[in-house]
């Protein structure tokens, strides 16, 4: 065959194929510690958020209720449902239960290595340290001082303990 001409193969070397992987490995590098990152910081916002928020039912609740702070053993009740001035609760409102309710659900714990993470049991923290007993919140219903129930070691990218929220 006079008249045929040689096809020249169409592809890629082996040092381009090479220069693509190392590209999109460097990418990946930088991409993927920034993406974890940002999970990580969702998750210390919510912390916060959710504490401001307990933090401000506790003061609406001791308001309405001539100072006194919600009781740890009715905490999750106090706080959900209808209320009497002595802080019995219920879940209809009627004459005597007239305060309330000051959230729709306690949230859960967003944060920490420990078991407690999601929930949203809330521990007596009148005395002992926060992360010593079970639960997600660390709350002293003499002061009315809410924390994450996580010990100090527990800490979010910045280096601040997540219970000195």
């Amino acid at each position: 065959m006079l008249g045929s001409e040689k096809r020249a193969r169409r592809g890629f070397s082996l040092i381009e194929l090479v220069i693509v992987v190392v590209i999109i490995g460097i990418i990946a590098a930088i991409a993927i510690p920034r993406l974890s990152r940002g999970a990580a910081g969702a998750a210390d916002s919510a912390l916060s958020g959710n504490v401001a928020v307990l933090r401000n039912a506790i003061d609406l609740y001791a308001t309405e209720h001539s100072g006194a702070f919600p009781t740890v053993a009715d905490f999750e009740k106090q706080m959900t449902q209808f209320t009497d001035s002595a802080g019995a609760g219920q879940a209809a409102k009627d004459t005597t239960h007239i305060f309330g309710p000051y959230l729709r659900k306690v949230p859960p714990l967003s944060v920490g290595s420990s078991g407690y993470k999601g929930t949203t049991t809330v521990v007596d923290g009148g005395s002992g340290t926060p992360g010593t007993a079970a639960g997600a919140w660390f709350y002293n219903a003499t002061t009315g001082e809410l924390k994450a129930n996580l010990v100090d070691s527990e800490k979010d990218a910045t280096g601040k303990s997540y219970n000195a929220y």
